[in-house]
């Protein structure tokens, strides 16, 4: 048995492809767990409006005062819930190709024998200021686990973006696929971006100047290695992404070049030399 699982809160505040999310892991797994946060939208009936019986909405209130890592927490309890041997795992601001999702299901099935593997890794595409285009610089990670071995004391990591295993929180062992993951969270509109701003000065206190500064800006700053998308989006977001895809409000600031700037093209140097990305975080270990 497959499980799909994650968790959301405020997804119509936010403007979340929450719906997209759930149908682009619906086709092939044999549940889907949903964790509703209590909210202050209809995120519940917008989560109940995806009318399928593998899809189970657990009902809770989020601690705010745990911050980031009430994501873990609330990440664990879904988890805990799934009645698969693996699971999908997907955040509300990402959706997984649909060829993506075959491939997992596939990968599954071959590596379930193989007891070193954990969890299988995904590929990320971070879309940045709309829809057609992508950041690529080692400021954002090009992979993370996204389906995991269930009941072998894997748990999410921190702010829950990735997994580790164990009360030492040791790296999961993980293998590589070719699955692409569609990562919505900066090409949402400028409403929802200021939101998650907002909502950033609380869940990640360390970063609340660069909150405040982002939202005093009123545009998204310009980044380094940013290039054009010229793919297809995941079928599941189509419909969510055509009446977002032009917002006079969402726009990426002037070019302005610092020299903090310069490791990041280094790196990239790098990786085209070499192949390999130096200094990249990694929650995982490929095996």
């Amino acid at each position: 048995m497959l499980s799909g699982f994650t968790i959301v809160r405020n997804a119509i505040k936010l403007d979340f492809p929450i719906v997209p999310a759930i149908q682009s892991i619906l086709d092939v797994c044999d549940e889907v767990v949903v964790n509703v946060g209590k909210s202050e939208d209809d995120t519940r009936d917008l989560v109940a409006s995806v009318k399928d019986p593998r899809v189970r909405i657990l009902d809770t209130e989020w601690d705010l005062t745990k911050k980031n890592i009430m994501l873990s927490l609330e990440t664990q309890r879904t988890m805990d819930a799934c009645k698969g041997r693996w699971g999908i795992y997907i955040q509300a601001d990402e959706v997984l190709h649909e060829t993506g999702a075959k491939i997992l299901k596939e990968k599954v099935a071959e590596w379930d024998p193989d007891e070193r593997v954990e969890g299988l890794l995904v590929k990320y595409l971070h879309f940045y200021g709309g829809f057609d285009t992508i950041a690529t610089s080692r400021r954002w990670y090009r992979r993370e686990v996204r389906c995991v071995r269930l009941g072998r004391d894997i748990r999410p990591y921190q702010g829950a973006q990735g997994f580790r295993v164990g009360l030492e929180y040791r790296k999961i062992r993980a293998r590589v696929t070719d699955a692409e993951m569609f990562h919505y969270g900066w090409a949402r509109p400028a409403r929802a971006i200021h939101e998650k701003y907002e909502i950033s000065k609380t869940m990640y206190p360390w970063r609340r100047e660069q909150s405040v500064k982002g939202q005093a800006r009123g545009y998204l700053e310009w980044i380094p290695l940013l290039r054009p998308f010229t793919g297809t989006h995941p079928r599941a977001a189509r419909d969510w992404i055509a009446p977002r895809a032009h917002d006079p409000d969402r726009v990426i600031g002037p070019r302005r070049f610092k020299l903090e700037h310069l490791r990041f093209y280094v790196s990239e140097w790098i990786e085209r030399l070499t192949g390999a990305r130096v200094f990249e975080f990694r929650n995982y270990r490929v095996v």
